[in-house]
């Protein structure tokens, strides 16, 4: 397996083409709160498995007691954390972006595209992406979870393809199908 690549996470306050430097800083404090409540430090190796693997070591910032009051929901933290960690994964495996956020009822959470050289966004190529967080979790329980992420996307299925990506934080490991 090659070098781990580093994925730093604060870098997600710089913004993405649907993220806004503030939502981005926010998800960042999200998995560093998930990473933290795990037992983690800095550069704790991240392994990527299914449609891809490799594996990254993650980096994040301090973990403050607001943040952590701020943070206080497990199960909508860890769901911020896993876009968080999904987004960057999608950046360094594929040639995608996320690029805008799906409507409710369509099965999915965020479209992805492809960033033309000048920062545009062409409307073409759209891949849809799925992302669930776990918390702690052994591999019966991500497997259900990736099983249940594709089903959750049937309605959708058509013309667009699709990334599910699964993101457990107590190992941590991630999960990706392309579908």
């Amino acid at each position: 397996m090659d070098k781990p690549q580093e994925l730093v996470l604060t870098k997600l306050g710089e913004g993405l083409p649907a993220i806004t430097p503030s939502f981005g800083a926010a998800l960042a404090e999200a998995c560093a709160v998930c990473l933290e409540n795990q037992g983690h430090l800095q550069g704790v190796e991240l392994t990527v498995n299914g449609e891809f693997t490799a594996s990254f070591r993650l980096y994040w910032q301090p973990v403050t007691q607001q943040m952590l009051r701020c943070w206080n929901d497990e199960e909508f933290t860890t769901e911020q954390a896993a876009y968080g960690i999904a987004f960057m994964l999608i950046r360094q495996l594929t040639q995608f972006t996320v690029i805008e956020r799906s409507r409710k009822g369509t099965g999915f959470d965020y479209w992805l595209g492809s960033e033309d050289e000048a920062g545009e966004l062409p409307f073409q190529d759209k891949v849809r992406l799925e992302v669930s967080g776990l918390r702690k979790a052994d591999d019966r329980r991500v497997r259900a979870r990736v099983k249940q992420k594709i089903e959750q996307t049937n309605p959708s299925d058509g013309k667009f393809p699709a990334y599910i990506i699964i993101v457990e934080f107590s190992r941590p490991l991630s999960f990706i199908v392309e579908k």
